[in-house]
């Protein structure tokens, strides 16, 4: 008998069965239900495991795709403000965009000790993800990534991208899209959805050759660009799934003199500094990075004491930030 099953067989989640064996918070309710089949099944927890999990360490282990990211480090910067007035220290594991990375110190967490709970900054949540967090046996929150597997915070993807594309609509006929792997299903999934549907809505038919998918970086986005360029179709606007991305293609629309947002008008999202320093300024939409990463230590900090719910989903807000990188709409 392990503590998955125990708490398959109670309805709760296994962090709520490990608080209960090591006499942490639990409502009266779920500790009843648990009380129930520990009794029934004559369950005994490993005296080793229980002294392991009762000593705190004060310590959350962060996992992040990547350091040299605008967006990550102020993620960051609010969670460690947040832990760091609590009491707790944060150690960052940096897998460098490597799902194996991921899951290795996913299980290195769980199973060493040395942390008390853990943060994922997910991009991709693959089939062998979704098996660890089922069975995760630490508080975790997933920042980023919409899961109804643990507690996560996430971005409106879906919304911010589908009201950029609809004021491209406004100045624009022919829309390019650069992105990043459906994988992704906030970065990539959502953001490709909202710009076909927003087509579709305006009665264009989405094609293939008009879209492009890469990486994250400034250079992907060039080359990228390059790319669809390369393939003659004519277009007017570019959707890019991050800011990252459109810098890149306006690096690459300039050397081909091709004027921005004249001849093709350009919209990034993440409203990272990149787009601040390029000429014209991008378009883009502004998400809350900074808040989002105190709102997931808070909510880390209230699985730690119980007063939060083993799975709670935060949905943050954002604000479109219109700059020089669209036409301007004319009165009419």
């Amino acid at each position: 008998m392990t503590i998955n099953e125990i708490a398959s067989m109670a309805g709760v989640s296994r962090t709520t069965v490990s608080r209960y064996l090591n006499n942490g918070y639990v409502s009266d309710e779920k500790a009843e239900k648990i009380r129930k089949v520990i009794e029934k099944t004559g369950y005994e927890p490993s005296r080793q495991a229980q002294m392991l999990r009762t000593k705190q360490t004060k310590v959350i282990g962060v996992i992040l795709p990547k350091l040299n990211s605008d967006s990550i480090s102020r993620m960051v910067d609010g969670i460690s403000a947040v832990l760091t007035k609590a009491g707790y220290q944060t150690v960052l594991a940096n897998t460098s965009n490597d799902e194996k990375e991921e899951l290795k110190f996913l299980r290195l967490f769980a199973a060493n000790g040395s942390v008390d709970g853990v943060i994922l900054i997910g991009t991709i949540l693959s089939e062998a993800h979704k098996k660890i967090i089922e069975n995760y046996s630490l508080p975790l929150v997933i920042l980023g990534q919409q899961t109804d597997l643990c507690s996560c915070v996430y971005y409106d993807d879906y919304n911010a991208a589908y009201r950029l594309m609809k004021r491209i609509l406004q100045t624009g006929e022919r829309v390019a899209y650069i992105g990043v792997t459906d994988r992704d299903q906030a970065a990539g999934h959502a953001r490709r959805r909202a710009y076909n549907n927003a087509l579709e809505e305006n009665g264009t038919t989405p094609q293939e050759e008009d879209a492009v998918f890469t990486g994250f970086k400034v250079e992907s986005g060039y080359a990228a660009a390059k790319e669809l360029w390369a393939r003659g179709r004519q277009y007017d606007s570019v959707f890019c799934a991050t800011d990252s991305i459109a810098v890149g293609a306006m690096l690459y629309l300039r050397e081909q003199n091709i004027r921005i947002p004249e001849d093709v008008q350009i919209v990034g999202t993440g409203d990272t500094e990149k787009g601040h320093v390029v000429t014209p300024a991008l378009t883009t939409a502004h998400y809350y990075y900074r808040t989002s990463g105190k709102e997931t230590a808070r909510l880390m900090l209230g699985m730690l004491s119980g007063r939060e719910p083993d799975r709670k989903s935060i949905k943050m807000g954002y604000k479109i930030i219109e700059r020089g990188s669209l036409r301007q709409v004319e009165d009419t």
